[in-house]
Order: C-alpha cells, then structure tokens, then sequence
C-alpha cells in the first residue's frame, strides 16, 4: 500500500504537470471507484470544466483543490494516478479517466479496486463527505506532531509499538515500511510495549519517523509491485532500505541476519542484534 512518501511523490508530479487546466470530459470505467457523489455522471459533470487550483495531502489522501470545488483521491493498495496521452492503450484495471487539453488524460488504475474518488462540491467540507479524513492524526511534518505529544500518546499504553505507528488517528501516512525503518533506526525491536519505552526513546524515534520519511520523499518512494509516480516510474528508497523486505540478508551495520515476524496480521522487519 503507498505510504506518505509515496502519495508526497505523487502530489508533487501531479502539481507539475495537471494545474490550471480545464478537465474536459471523463469516463468511470468501474462505478464504484466514485465515492461521491453516487453517481458517475453527477461525478464526472461535476468536474467538467473545472481546473485543479493545487494538490495537497493528508497522510495517505490526494485532495485536489478545483477552481469549483474539491476531488478526493485515496490509492488504497493498489491505486495509481498516472498523467498519459489519451492515445495510450488501455490498462486493463483502467477505473476513472479524467480527459484535458492536448489529448492529455489523469488516469485511475486500480488492480485490487479498494482506491476511490470524490468529487466535493465548494459549499462541503471534504470532511462530511471524505469521513476519512476526520480520522487522521497529525501529520509528521507537523508542530502539532512534537516530542510532547507522542510521549503523551504512547506512555501507559499496552500495545506494541510497531502497532501504534500504524495507527492512523495517532500520526498521519506512516505505514509498515517506514514504521520497520524508524523503529531499526532507533534500535527498538518492533514488539516492544510502548509503555516500556522512556521519553528519550520516544523523542529519538519520532526523529527517526521524520528522518526516514525525508528519506524516501527524496528517493521517490519505495519501489514494490504496484507503486508508480505520475509518470510511471518507480521509486527508489527500497535499494537503501535498512530492513524492510530484507529478511535473510545481512544487516547493514552489524551483518546480523534480518528477521521477520507477524504482528496484527503484518510482517515486520528487525535486525535482532541491532534492535533490544
């Protein structure tokens, strides 16, 4: 599933190529991709003859500011938004298409179908209508996401910390990759409570969190099987990983062997030598 850096990668090649151009017609190939309004055609009117102002994100969501309103794009696991002439074959998982200028097209690809779109008219909020969003935490780039806050949500709470990183409600965008490489960076095995961590720990980690999704913004994103950018190139933060997908092989700093495990029906990575 993309993770923050990856929907960021995203964001920022959707704002280079899709701004301040009328979209010209539409067609939803699978219905239910559109989340709102119920209907496609109410969708796909809704959008005509508008133009994207900006995009922004909100951990994993893509929100399109419109010169009339807002869409509303989450990828899910699969999802792809990819900027190609209309005269490109047709990907068979092909769900939305978004047609502008110059037989340009914004494509929705989507093999699993769990993404979805929202158009939100200007009298909404994309809140009421995006309900997801409600639930996000603060977004690690954030000052609302500080040393204070996160030792104040993690003390006394009997869950792993490995867990509580996934937990959308307590920071925005942070998923099992780069949950792995925080929690390695700052040597804390992925099971641990997070009531046994001390404030220095927890001050140490949410550094690493930042540091590790700085990282891969830089790098494009994390290349696996269904992530693209809008120009549908990989990204490139999975040849520097430090132990995410790397089991069997060699740790980085100590040449331990990396391990997996499964907590809550998720693999984590760790370095046993390198992570107490």
């Amino acid at each position: 599933m993309p993770e923050l850096p990856e929907v960021e990668t995203v964001r920022l090649g959707l704002n280079q190529v899709t701004l301040n151009q009328p979209i010209q017609g539409g067609d939803v190939l699978l219905d239910r991709t559109v989340a709102y309004p119920v209907s496609s055609i109410d969708f796909l009117m809704g959008l005509n003859g508008t133009s994207i102002v900006q995009w922004h994100r909100y951990g994993k969501y893509l929100l399109a500011e419109l010169s009339d309103g807002w869409l509303g794009v989450h990828l899910r696991m699969t999802g792809q938004l990819l900027w190609l002439n209309q005269t490109d074959p047709l990907h068979k998982h092909t769900r939305v298409r978004l047609f502008f200028a110059d037989d340009r097209e914004l494509r929705f690809v989507d093999q699993r179908t769990f993404g979805q779109m929202w158009r939100v008219p200007s009298d909404r909020d994309p809140k009421t209508i995006i309900t997801g969003l409600q639930r996000l935490g603060p977004e690690p780039f954030s000052a609302e996401f500080s040393d204070s806050y996160l030792t104040q949500q993690l003390k006394n709470r009997r869950r792993p910390i490995k867990t509580a990183l996934l937990d959308q409600s307590l920071v925005a965008g942070v998923g099992n990759i780069y949950a792995d490489e925080a929690l390695f960076l700052t040597g804390i095995r992925p099971e641990t409570l997070c009531a046994d961590l001390n404030p220095a720990k927890i001050q140490q980690l949410r550094s690493n969190v930042i540091r590790v999704l700085r990282d891969s913004i830089n790098a494009r994103g994390t290349t696996f099987s269904d992530f693209r950018d809008v120009s549908g190139v990989n990204g490139n933060y999975g040849g520097i990983a430090w132990v995410y997908a790397r089991d069997g092989e060699a740790c980085r700093t100590c040449e331990t062997v990396i391990q997996r495990l499964k907590l809550a029906g998720r693999s984590s990575h760790f370095c046993p030598n390198c992570q107490r």
